[in-house]
């Protein structure tokens, strides 16, 4: 009889139905993370009931979770970290702290007492990490705005699990432990992150420098996830999530040398284990209980959606001073968190939850969970909406009034910046050399209060909104340059500030391709695709390790550049599908290939010019360097004859450039 193991039946099923599920969601255009969660609660024990060992599967759950946050961890770095330490500490407690005392309020209301209120109110504050950044991850807004505020303040309700922890049985009255006690603790979890960043810092780059030495792909992706694991497991015996652990370990090698190949390496298992998670927390839904509790848990869905969006609109409102961008982050938190569960858990024993008050909660934050990639994808729309309710006159376009008001010069023939990040900041510094005036919009507080001290021209604004750019004097302007990590304002900046001024140059700074099409038909002249910019770099970069002359590859990335954003343009802004265009520039990119030969003496192309061998027709591949007694000649004209021992350079496809070099070096044609 063969040796069954039921942890391997039980994976089969899940990436079975998991890839089913995930078509059928690809189809459908609903986000993946929907897609395995519903083939959790099909295949849960409340449905199918298909699996066997659920436990099993929470451990590689968690591991998968692990994963995530490690990765996430290395592409923030622990610079970003202490530069967001306001969202953190400010908008985190801000959160944490109203979603807390908002909750108590209600249940008082309800006839609970005031501890089982604050028991409810950690569960309340507590928000999904996985989903919410695994959700902006897929969307290319993790370094947007809200993207960042989310970021931060899911750090420090991560860091909150502790204290909550420790408070549960202290609540429910069954334990009495000292206020020193408490703070032993809490003292020894903070020393904890502390030794991991500091020692960290030191120890870990240092032993990874010598598991590289080895040359072993093998040993270094184990090493990585001994790192990872380890450290979670570590800042988990000192009370902190596993999470949280991961997420400082990936900050720690964030800024080493070994970051971009560890999530290179990392990224299929994080992937695989992830979808794991998703899926477990699908199975924990029990189909029978909802049914039987179907108003009581849908009216609890709609009161967390409300308290939540509602106190993390105010928190973040109180730091970032913007109502739409305060109120798309609260949107994106709305939901209830994968640690509510554990708290839950722990409620249930000490007697702070009851079953059926149990069974709802269960049921109404996997709910709010399936609903966050849609609350996410809607949020910014609902933002600009409720901006242009409550927001009629913003104080940014007061700040710019009274300053026209007090006599100041009004700037004409001038460049607006929208936004004031690293683009930014170096487009300022060459107008400055330039003499040419600029005027600068962000909508980040602690930016424009630090530029201000630099007496940089920069005000606090919102460039989507028309009043801001028209107090930006942007009819008498003649570039806008617009910088923003967030796709959707970028669109909107563009369309309000074509409207007020049609003959204004714009010029867009985008990170993806794919969003050449909108912003064209938005209004933009000029769109600058950090995908297709990085391309050439990396193009040219790999020329001159092959010893290719700069003159050469600055040519030849001119040509493809120039090239390049002609087809994009005359397709994008004709409203073709935008595909097409895209491909001719892979086309481009990807035939842009060198291959250096050696003439020896019996090649036939001896004595011809390359108008004789009519290269490019009979081939389709072009010569673009000769090399002949030590002088270069670059792009040699049509007659320019070959010599026995030139060296030649070709440009072209591979399968171009191996016609080229049998026809040249050829006996016989």
């Amino acid at each position: 009889m063969p040796h069954e193991l039921p942890i391997f039946k039980d994976l089969l099923v899940l990436m079975l139905a998991s890839i089913g599920v995930a078509i059928v969601c690809s189809k459908l255009r609903l986000p993946i993370i929907i897609g395995f969660m519903l083939t959790g609660i099909l295949i849960g024990p409340s449905s199918l009931g298909l699996v066997e060992d659920i436990h099993a599967i929470e451990v590689m759950a968690e591991i998968g979770v692990v994963l995530l946050l490690f990765t996430i961890g290395i592409e923030v770095s622990l610079k970003e970290i202490m530069q967001m330490r306001r969202i953190v500490f400010g908008c985190g407690a801000a959160q944490v702290i109203l979603t807390v005392v908002v909750v108590v309020a209600i249940s008082i209301l309800l006839g609970r007492n005031i501890e089982q209120g604050v028991f409810f109110g950690f569960l309340c504050a507590l928000s999904s990490t996985a989903i919410v950044l695994k959700t902006y991850a897929d969307r290319a807004e993790a370094h947007t705005p809200y993207g960042r505020n989310s970021l931060g303040i899911l750090v420090f309700q991560d860091l909150c699990v502790v204290p909550m922890m420790l408070l549960v049985p202290i609540l429910s009255g069954k334990e009495v432990v000292s206020v020193a006690n408490l703070g032993e603790k809490l003292a020894i979890a903070a020393l904890t992150v502390g030794a991991i960043l500091i020692g960290g810092q030191r120890i870990i780059p240092a032993v990874l420098y010598q598991v590289v030495k080895l040359r072993s792909r093998e040993v270094f992706v184990a090493s990585v996830v001994l790192i990872s694991l380890g450290t979670a497991w570590l800042t988990s015996q000192t009370g902190l999530s596993l999470a949280l652990g991961a997420f400082i370990a990936g900050l720690v090698l964030s800024d080493s040398d070994y970051s971009h190949q560890i999530v290179a390496d990392i990224l299929p298992f994080k992937d695989v284990f992830n979808s794991l998670f998703f899926i477990s927390v699908g199975m924990l839904l029990s189909l029978e209980s909802f049914w039987a509790n179907l108003l009581p848990v849908l009216l609890l869905v709609v009161g967390l959606l409300s308290v939540k969006t509602l106190t993390a609109t105010v928190a973040v409102g109180l730091f970032a001073k913007h109502l739409r961008i305060s109120f798309i982050t609260a949107l994106g938190l709305a939901q209830i968190g994968e640690f509510s569960f554990i708290v839950a858990k722990l409620g249930l024993e000490q007697k702070l939850l009851s079953d059926k008050d149990y069974q709802r909660f269960l049921a109404a934050s996997i709910v709010t969970m399936l609903l966050t990639p849609f609350a996410i994808k809607v949020s910014s729309s609902i933002g600009y909406f409720l901006q242009g309710l409550f927001s009629k006159e913003p104080k940014e376009f007061k700040e710019f009034v009274e300053e026209t008001e007090e006599g100041k010069v009004r700037l004409n023939g001038h460049t607006i910046i929208a936004g004031y990040g690293l683009n930014g900041q170096n487009l300022s510094k060459v107008l400055r050399k330039a003499g040419i005036c600029y005027t600068i919009l962000e909508i980040n507080p602690d930016t424009v209060r630090h530029y201000r001290k630099r007496e940089e021209p920069i005000k606090f604004g919102d460039s989507t909104r028309k009043e801001v750019l028209h107090s930006a004097n942007i009819e008498d302007a003649r570039v806008l340059v617009v910088a923003i990590s967030d796709a959707a304002a970028t669109r909107r900046t563009v369309a309000s500030a074509r409207e007020l001024n049609p003959r204004l140059h714009i010029i867009v700074r985008t990170r993806f391709m794919l969003e050449i099409a909108a912003l064209y038909q938005a209004g933009a002249n000029q769109i600058i695709p950090e995908e297709f910019e990085t391309s050439l770099e990396i193009f040219s970069r790999v020329l001159n390790v092959y010893g290719i002359a700069w003159p050469v590859i600055k040519e030849e990335v001119a040509r493809i550049r120039a090239e390049g954003y002609k087809v994009l343009h005359e397709n994008l802004s004709t409203g073709d599908v935008h595909h097409d265009a895209l491909s001719e520039v892979a086309a481009m990119l990807a035939s842009a290939s060198t291959e250096t030969i050696r003439i020896e003496s019996n090649a036939y192309c001896i004595g011809k010019s390359i108008k004789d061998l009519n290269l490019r027709k009979n081939t389709g591949a072009t010569v673009i360097v000769v090399v002949r007694g030590g002088v270069t000649e670059v792009n040699p004209p049509p007659d320019y004859q070959f010599l026995q021992a030139d060296i030649v350079v070709l440009l072209g496809s591979p399968e171009n450039i191996e016609k080229a070099i049998d026809f040249m070096l050829a006996e016989t044609v």
